[in-house]
């Protein structure tokens, strides 16, 4: 762990100190590495809770990076444990689902763009394919917004069964795929093509619209500039 030149607990009068600072003061009066410090609670005797806090903002590049984060990567942090590294990845997932269900009220999907809006912050910084299923009501309101897979670098496959499962679940009448292509190009493989295929025929069988299918990138990537690829704005599906 690198040093921190910033105090630690123990060098903090008391009254200065997160626990205090927060019954005086309210969460909003923290630092980010208050906060931190706060969820962390204790550290070790070589490692100081707010030299831990200081070097999650560090590896994660910010607060916010820590939204990318699982157990694993908490786990490489000195200082912290496999109970703690969970408990963190729990309050991680936690913030996400939170920011989930705001982004959702009220959102009509019925645009590549839309898609592309809603699910960028997810994945902007993941360095292997994801694909989602956005389940939709009549009206192409979202339901229910659920990653299925997650695969390698290189390329991730889903299966019918593994899209349909939540649209069924979430009692979906329509649905739109979705997967990231790390690399930033959004441009459409072979194995999209052959998956896009299959999934739509398979949709007939159980009685759900698959609006599109939409790959998503980065604008600065993307041959038309837009970041994503739709498969129904390409008539491939209709």
């Amino acid at each position: 762990m690198k040093h921190s030149s910033s105090p630690t607990i123990r060098d903090l009068p008391v009254e200065e100190r997160p626990q205090e600072r927060l019954e005086r003061l309210g969460a909003s009066a923290l630092s980010d590495r208050e906060l931190l410090a706060m969820l962390i609670r204790s550290g070790t005797a070589r490692y100081d809770v707010l030299a831990i806090a200081d070097e999650l903002i560090g590896s994660a590049g910010s607060l916010a990076g820590l939204l990318r984060w699982d157990s694993s990567d908490f786990l490489q942090i000195k200082g912290i444990g496999k109970i703690k590294a969970l408990q963190l990845s729990t309050q991680v997932e936690i913030a996400k689902r939170m920011m989930r269900s705001e982004r959702i009220a009220d959102l009509i999907l019925d645009e590549p763009q839309k898609v592309w809006e809603y699910l960028y912050p997810e994945i902007r910084s993941d360095t292997v394919e994801k694909v989602w299923v956005l389940c939709l009501d009549r009206k192409n309101k979202l339901i229910r917004a659920e990653a299925v897979t997650s695969g390698t670098a290189t390329g991730s496959l889903v299966h019918p069964r593994e899209v349909f499962r939540p649209a069924i679940r979430h009692g979906a009448t329509a649905l739109i795929l979705a997967h990231n292509h790390p690399s930033g190009d959004p441009s459409p493989s072979g194995a999209d093509l052959r998956v896009t295929k299959k999934i739509l025929e398979a949709s007939k069988a159980v009685d759900l619209e698959m609006h599109d299918h939409i790959i998503l990138g980065e604008p600065e990537h993307c041959p038309n500039g837009t970041g994503y690829y739709s498969f129904s704005d390409a008539g491939l599906i209709g």
